[in-house]
């Protein structure tokens, strides 16, 4: 496992820091979120040092999601969001890699997640050209 000095969740898994924790693996930590969206809203992360999610070994990744699905399922609430952000204009703004889970308890925007889905229109041929790109990457 990889951890930063500076890394604020880094802080958290080592206890310098002191978090209200949920669930603890040899891979992952969860904590509540202090400055939640909604009442049990989660925070799940690699012990690993990782930025931003394609930097992050699959063996954390594949630890993280059955953490959240737990969170999720104790959360109690039919409906939430899983959210993952990588870089700034992306909207992470701690420096290593995290999931959110956030209860979405009413339609409300008041509380949980709200955000904007700024659907494009696209072209069936713009389509296969973007598909034809990431498939020769894969």
């Amino acid at each position: 496992m990889t951890s930063s000095a500076a890394c604020i969740f880094c802080k958290i898994i080592k206890g310098d820091i002191p978090s209200f924790k949920l669930i603890e693996t040899s891979l992952s930590y969860a904590f509540l979120d202090i400055n939640p969206l909604s009442r049990g809203h989660a925070l799940v992360i690699p012990k690993y040092h990782a930025e931003k999610m394609h930097e992050l070994p699959d063996e954390y990744l594949a630890d993280a999601l059955p953490v959240a699905k737990k969170i999720a399922a104790a959360q109690g609430v039919e409906n939430y969001n899983i959210l993952q952000n990588n870089g700034r204009i992306a909207h992470q703004f701690v420096d290593h890699v995290h999931f959110h889970v956030i209860p979405k308890p009413s339609e409300s925007d008041n509380e949980g997640l709200v955000i904007g889905w700024p659907q494009q229109d696209i072209s069936q041929d713009q389509l296969a050209t973007i598909h034809a790109e990431l498939k020769n990457k894969l």
